[in-house]
């Protein structure tokens, strides 16, 4: 790219001045300008003109949908098990019901029934993707009265079990079915009688 070319382009931007930038200026680590730009610097100096600030996404996000960040913070398995969910009225946000596309920030105050179990959770960070549950459990706090209410409701299932969850056999199998019929048959088959000489 010759100079003229060069204020062209500048003037295009709206830059009047003669003094505009060189591209040596912007390249990082270039060596003195040559005169003819070879395949590697072309290469640096569409790199520097497109490259944007190194920030990870996490931390641009403002807020985002509800069933996204449901299931980036491993709540759910999938997304759309995140929106039977609040269709059914089992989360809100802030102590209002929400929906689906209902944006979230941090510090949001989110309340989610899993089961039996209720949880409160405060929205700490966001993320765009599902990752291993050690970095989502950094999306949320769990508040200190939901985890008291939980390790109450745990100690309650464990003093009064299900009463359905203490049968060990279940349905009879095949050979035991003989085996009970066999025995309802026994008095019919072999009956002692008074009348036999």
């Amino acid at each position: 790219m010759s100079k003229h070319e060069l204020l062209a382009a500048c003037r295009t931007l709206g830059v009047e001045s003669e003094k505009a930038p060189q591209r040596d200026q912007f390249l990082p680590d270039s060596q003195p300008h040559s005169g003819t730009m070879g395949q590697e610097d072309g290469k640096k100096w569409a790199a520097a003109a497109h490259s944007q600030p190194t920030i990870p996404k996490s931390d641009r996000l403002l807020g985002m949908r509800l069933d996204k960040w449901l299931w980036c913070a491993r709540f759910y398995k999938t997304r759309g098990l995140a929106v039977e969910e609040i269709h059914k009225g089992r989360i809100s946000v802030n102590g209002q019901p929400a929906k689906p596309a209902r944006e979230v920030r941090p510090g949001d105050a989110v309340l989610l029934r899993q089961g039996p179990v209720v949880r409160e959770v405060m929205v700490r960070a966001l993320s765009n993707q599902r990752g291993p549950a050690a970095v989502a459990q950094q999306l949320y706090e769990e508040t200190a009265q939901s985890l008291a209410a939980r390790a109450r409701a745990a100690e309650q299932r464990r003093l009064a079990p299900e009463p359905a969850a203490s049968l060990s056999e279940g349905r009879p199998t095949k050979r035991q079915r003989r085996d009970m019929e066999q025995l309802r048959q026994w008095d019919d088959r072999w009956s002692a009688s008074i009348d036999a000489p």
